[in-house]
């Protein structure tokens, strides 16, 4: 590499800009850029943006890509023609779920797998629960199978056998069959993906993985040959669901683990501010263009869960951070259904055509509108990296009285209001159920937002959920970005034990932990970056005899006898639940490992500001709020010094964000350059 590589880049591309925070290691400076993404054509975006880094990427030492590509894929459902290769008998696991319905409560609902029954083929092999091979794999109809799968125009194959997370042989010999006359790499085996008892979650899980390698894989491939092409010799590092950043070969190797990438990093990011912050409990939200994303953060440390849903029965069982979504973004459209009730979103105006204020012939009314309208957004503003030099307010206007004033009788500025009102009841609604319905007081905990949006949303959130203080943080529209910058390399491993505690062999039980750890470190060793140091993470998944549901227990490496695990797990029972069940046996289901390679970390106080004294404002905006006129002062929130404080109402700008003081709170500048926002 370079002696004059310097940069280390952070990217994280949404629907409607690309965002990167560039920090130079030479000198410790730092800086964002910000460019319009290229629908369907993420790479070019990603590249534009790169242009601008540096005169030659071959002064970028390291890239750490936040990516929705593989989330994209799964929700359009534009993911490569996929085929399975089971069990026989056993093909429409895929289907049957859980036998849940898209609808609890509705008599009506239907579900499309994403691969259909008839690229779902079976084989003889059966696998008995304790791992016993009861038929041993027919590797004739294997190949066969797979040849059957080639001859319908699949790209991609996964083999699914049962019960493997017991004895992976039959899927092993199966996998190596198909890979000896498969002609490309996207063969998944479920054993592989995911070695874990739950026959559903793991066809679920590898299937998903298969379907996206194509997919995943060329867009990674193409980044990387581009990058390369401009003379760019450092690492392309990706960041993972679980907040960790992973090598480009691993995440071409299971993408089904990037499918929470983007939001992951930027929770990372919060979580680190936060905590330097003074502020180790906080809620994060993050408002785009069309989406909502929540997340929670205690101790400093954020919430991961062991699966989640994609959408209905698109089930992914991998750790990754807990991350609640809804569709309230700045382009989510607002109407009134045939009930005459005010709706917004989930449909989104998205980048093309945007809000109707960006003229570019969308005519319905966005929460943008609403923003603009009222004059919380000053229309004369650029938009950032260059997507528009203004925004017609008045576009916003005629859109906002045909759609929703009108049709509710309302003058239109309280129709914008109401737009408003009912998208921050929605994000309070999400912010709830993260906190509250996780046992959490959110009055407790500081509130976070980020994303192009979130800002602008800051006093009304804090008011709906009963939060003290707000943080905004330096650069909210790039937060995901900086996470990228921020991340660990982390890599999980699950193993399948399902074994009483009483029964349990201690040393088989080490002797597992030294496999997932060289497994786990022969990953680290093959991305090619350097650490400051390596940890681990082990825990159990155990519950009580009888139980469904487990709990998960934190272990460190000299608990791993039977006394020091049990007495783990009522420590952890009791703190889940209040109390132990004494005189039930316990039972350990899951062994969890993960190793984490620590990067240099990042120094937050590159973010702080310069600015040793309080400019004037910019001049006067007149805002619509709680039915009046205000006269809001303007300010150039990054020329903001250390200990400044700011009354609203007010309107802070920065290129990547508009921040809106509410009459009634005040916001002050903390020695990092957070906005530490209060009610008087």
């Amino acid at each position: 590499m370079s002696g004059k590589a310097s940069f280390v880049v952070g990217v994280d591309v949404g629907g409607t800009f690309t965002d990167l925070f560039v920090l130079d290691e030479a000198d410790g400076s730092a800086r964002i850029v910000k460019v319009p993404s290229t629908r369907g054509e993420e790479a070019r975006g990603f590249m534009n943006g790169v242009a601008r880094v540096a005169d030659s990427a071959a002064a970028i030492a390291t890239i750490v890509h936040g990516t929705t590509v593989g989330t994209n894929a799964l929700l359009e459902r534009k993911v490569a023609r996929t085929g399975i290769i089971t069990t026989r008998g056993f093909r429409d696991v895929l289907e049957m779920r859980r036998r849940d319905r898209p609808q609890t409560w509705g008599l009506r609902g239907s579900f499309e797998p994403i691969v259909p029954r008839h690229l779902r083929l079976e084989v003889d092999e059966r696998v008995l629960a304790d791992g016993t091979v009861h038929t041993p794999v027919d590797l004739d109809q294997v190949k066969a199978q797979a040849q059957a799968l080639l001859d319908a125009g699949c790209e991609a194959v996964c083999v699914f056998f049962i019960n493997t997370y017991a004895n992976p042989a039959n899927e092993q010999a199966a996998v190596a069959a198909v890979r000896s006359l498969w002609p490309n790499p996207h063969v998944t085996a479920a054993s592989e993906v995911l070695p874990e008892i739950r026959e559903f979650e793991r066809c679920s899980t590898a299937t998903l993985n298969a379907a996206l390698q194509p997919v995943v894989g060329s867009y990674l491939e193409r980044l990387e040959g581009d990058l390369r092409a401009q003379g760019f010799a450092g690492e392309l590092l990706i960041v993972q669901s679980n907040g960790g950043v992973m090598s480009r070969q691993t995440a071409c190797d299971v993408p089904v683990r990037t499918a929470l990438s983007g939001p992951a990093a930027g929770v990372i990011a919060c979580a680190a501010i936060a905590r330097a912050a003074g502020f180790p409990d906080a809620i994060t939200g993050d408002m785009g263009g069309t989406s909502f994303d929540v997340s929670l953060v205690a101790g400093g440390e954020a919430a991961l869960a062991a699966q989640t849903s994609i959408e209905f029965g698109m089930v992914v069982r991998s750790p990754m951070i807990q991350i609640e979504t809804i569709g309230a973004g700045g382009g989510s459209i607002a109407s009134v259904d045939a009930s005459g009730m005010l709706q917004v979103g989930p449909e989104s105006a998205g980048s093309i055509p945007g809000p109707a204020c960006y003229g570019r012939g969308n005519t319905r009314p966005t929460v943008t509108d609403a923003n603009v309208l009222l004059g919380r957004i000053a229309a004369d503003r650029p938009l950032g990296g260059g997507l528009l030099a203004a925004m017609d307010a008045g576009k916003s206007r005629d859109a906002i009285e045909t759609h929703v004033a009108q049709p509710l009788g309302l003058e239109v500025m309280a129709a914008a209001e109401a737009i408003l009102t009912v998208a921050n009841a929605k994000m309070a609604g999400a912010v709830r159920v993260v906190s509250i319905e996780r046992g959490h007081d959110p009055r407790q905990f500081a509130y976070m937002p980020f994303g192009g949006g979130g800002a602008l949303h800051v006093c009304a959130m804090m008011r709906e959920v009963g939060v003290g203080t707000g943080i905004v943080p330096r650069y909210p529209g790039v937060t995901s970005a900086l996470g990228c910058v921020m991340a660990d390399m982390r890599h999980d491993a699950v193993q399948t034990l399902n074994k009483p505690l009483a029964d349990l062999d201690v040393a088989d039980l080490r002797q597992r932990v030294q496999a997932l750890s060289a497994a786990c470190q022969q990953r680290l060793d093959s991305a090619g970056v350097q650490f400051v140091q390596v940890q681990e993470v082990i825990a159990l998944d155990m519950l009580y005899a009888g139980q469904t549901h487990t709990v998960q227990v934190p272990l460190a490496t000299e608990a791993l006898h039977r006394e020091g695990i049990q007495a783990a797990f009522e420590a952890a029972y009791r703190a889940a639940f209040g109390r132990v069940l004494d005189g039930i046996a316990v039972r350990v289901m899951n062994l969890r490992y993960a190793r984490v390679g620590v990067r240099p970390k990042f120094d937050l106080t590159v973010l702080a500001p310069q600015s040793t004294t309080l400019n004037p404002s910019l001049g006067v905006q007149r805002v619509f709020h709680a039915g009046q006129w205000w006269d809001a002062a303007r300010h150039a929130r990054l020329e903001l010094p250390v200990g400044a404080r700011i009354d609203g109402p007010a309107i802070l700008e920065q290129p990547d964000t508009t921040v809106w003081l509410e009459p009634g709170f005040h916001a002050t500048v903390d020695t990092l350059g957070n906005l530490l926002v209060r009610s008087a």
